[in-house]
């Protein structure tokens, strides 16, 4: 069974979930596509679109990336650094902080 592609209004859904999570409200944006002519801020249709055609042309390429199992040993040391994914900034490790 393949996948089906989210709509727009999926993607608008999750895209807003996810800037809401970090404190970032896409209605102080301005309505429309129009961009404040004060602050040159974009539209919020304007910056929606942006967002759903990053998230359409970025997310799946960066998930399939697979690191090189196989090379020089300098290269897997190197790389071992990687694997792992980034923690969230601000980075609160709360095990390092109870030592």
């Amino acid at each position: 069974m393949s996948l089906t592609p989210p709509t727009d209004a999926e993607l608008d859904v999750m895209i807003r979930a996810r800037l809401a999570s970090i404190g970032i409200d896409l209605d102080q944006l301005p309505a429309g596509t129009a961009a404040d002519p004060e602050t040159g801020s974009p539209g919020r249709d304007t910056a929606l679109a942006g967002l759903r055609s990053f998230v359409r042309t970025t997310i799946v390429p960066l998930a399939a990336y697979q690191f090189a199992v196989t090379g020089p040993d300098a290269d897997k040391a190197a790389l071992a650094q990687q694997v792992s994914p980034p923690s969230l900034f601000p980075s609160i490790d709360i095990k390092r902080q109870a030592r």
